[in-house]
């Protein structure tokens, strides 16, 4: 809970520095405002909307070490990812 209330205000500014920094770039695709991509934003929010919900579900369900073990194996594929794919 403490991630997500600390990302909220990160992913705002963020979104709007992209917006002030793109504002006027001629190349963008219709339907953005500056370097944000409005219907990709309005995909993301609603898809994050309704996973965020299902996650919270099974979270509850499952036990800290499970969900441990599934953090690890998340880590560890990131990391691998990175390290094979970068």
């Amino acid at each position: 809970g403490t991630s997500a209330a600390c990302g909220i205000p990160i992913a705002v500014v963020g979104s709007l520095t992209n917006m002030l920094v793109g504002a006027g770039e001629a190349s963008l695709p219709p339907w953005s405002v500056g370097y944000v991509y409005l219907p990709a934003l309005l995909g993301v929010s609603l898809a994050s909307i309704v996973f965020a919900q299902i996650g919270a579900k099974v979270a509850h369900r499952l036990s800290a070490d499970w969900l441990r073990r599934l953090f690890a194996f998340t880590l560890i594929a990131v990391g691998l990812r990175f390290l094979l794919f970068s």
